[in-house]
């Protein structure tokens, strides 16, 4: 594990500084919201039990307060960053602040969801501060894309949190908590107040950890097939799923029958239903 001084890692004067160095105002089209704050960045790497064997995958390394803390505690880190002017400056910051891990470090100059493949070793973990917008879509495609990573821990809004982390039965159990479980056991980990970001948001922030489950879903059907009973089951959340599924199985009867052939009730709702549960339904009508 480095050495690093404490003083490595950047507060909110070095954020201010770096930004203005560099004209970046924060943009709301982009969610960004800058940490400020070191002792929130340890605590996520804490968290996230990073090892010192780890090649972490950070998602929106921003001005790269996350950053140094995980190049702190990993072996390596690779950084997936959206904007130009962020991207460009990011390795020059590694090298200011922690010359002696700058070549631990990568970067990877693209829109997270267009990135299907990183360079050097295969990801052990993942732990970013998601951008508000993005953070479903851009959480589930790096779990799909990298089955490498074993452990996630993001950072994002707290209703966002909620909805990942909900179990059947929960008023917020939907799309996103079915869809991460797929891949992984999932549980809220913390929260996070709003005056550790610059500009501080109006929203709260939660940790979610993910740890990727030893034995995929066992289903015949793919993922795909699954995700389709997911989606219909949801878009019309209120009818039992008999209604609800009538689409995607061609019709209300046709619905009922593969909903039977699964052991599930045809007057069930969607949001009462595990995943385990949603791959039977596909299955039955495959």
């Amino acid at each position: 594990m480095s050495t690093t001084e404490p003083d490595a890692l950047l507060g909110p004067a070095d954020i201010r500084e770096l930004a203005a160095a560099l004209g970046v105002r924060p943009t709301k089209q982009r969610g960004q919201n800058f940490v400020i704050d070191a002792n929130t960045v340890r605590r996520i790497v804490r968290t996230a039990e990073v090892r010192e064997d780890d090649v972490v995958v950070e998602v929106g390394p921003g001005l790269g307060s996350l950053t140094l803390a995980l190049l702190e505690a990993a072996d390596r880190v690779v950084a997936v960053e959206i904007d130009d002017v962020l991207a460009g400056a990011l390795p020059s910051t590694i090298l200011a602040r922690m010359p002696e891990r700058a070549t631990r470090f990568s970067l990877v100059h693209s829109d997270a969801m267009l990135v299907d493949e990183l360079p050097g070793l295969e990801p052990t973990a993942l732990v970013a501060n998601l951008p508000y917008n993005v953070a479903v879509p851009v959480l589930l495609h790096m779990l799909d894309r990298f089955p490498t990573i074993e452990r996630t821990l993001v950072m994002v809004q707290a209703e966002v949190a909620d909805r990942l982390a909900a179990s059947p039965g929960n008023k917020v159990y939907g799309v996103p908590s079915v869809k991460a479980n797929w891949y992984a056991q999932v549980k809220r980990a913390g929260s996070i107040g709003r005056n550790v970001f610059w500009p501080a948001p109006n929203v709260d922030s939660g940790l979610v950890s993910l740890v990727r489950r030893s034995e995929p879903v066992d289903t015949t059907a793919t993922k795909a097939e699954v995700f389709a009973v997911v989606d219909a089951a949801f878009a019309q959340r209120r009818k039992t799923l008999r209604a609800a599924l009538a689409g995607w199985a061609g019709s209300p009867a046709a619905a009922e029958k593969a909903l039977v052939a699964a052991g599930v009730s045809p007057q069930a709702r969607g949001e009462s239903l595990t995943v385990e549960e949603f791959a039977r339904i596909a299955e039955a009508k495959a």
